[in-house]
């Protein structure tokens, strides 16, 4: 009996990505993940509509951060969502009927970040409409 560990051709390693590859990749499944989702539309929308009233009520950049934090986590909370649905779609009819649970809960992870983002959104240009009131009167 032979010892698996002992044999002449001991495993290669997989020659390591390089980061360009990396970066490459991930940003092929941005693309991927946004195309085709109508969610998206709507998100990048609302992500405009923010950095838009961000600029022209001037923001600090702790507000900034706030905002695009938030534009950053609903876009990916969207993204995860989006690949959940691809795993899905690639399923048979039973595996799907068994995970489609998986579904809701990636819809609504995406439904708490996007409320979140409203709170925190709202919170942050009602603050500063109120300071550039206060310095008006």
């Amino acid at each position: 009996m032979t010892d698996f560990w002992a044999a002449d051709d001991p495993p290669r390693a997989k020659p390591a990505r390089r980061w360009r590859d990396k970066f490459r990749e991930a940003a092929r499944g941005v693309k991927l993940g946004v195309r085709g989702h109508s969610s998206f539309s709507v998100h990048f929308f609302c992500a405009a509509l923010a950095v838009v009233a961000g600029a022209v009520l001037r923001l600090d950049p702790v507000g900034w951060c706030l905002v695009l934090g938030c534009v950053g986590a609903v876009f990916t909370a969207e993204l995860f969502n989006s690949a959940v649905e691809t795993l899905f779609h690639g399923l048979d009819p039973e595996a799907k009927a068994r995970i489609r649970g998986c579904l809701d809960i990636a819809a609504g992870a995406v439904l708490v970040a996007g409320l979140t983002a409203a709170a925190v959104g709202t919170i942050v240009f009602a603050n500063r409409v109120l300071e550039l009131l206060q310095h008006r009167g």
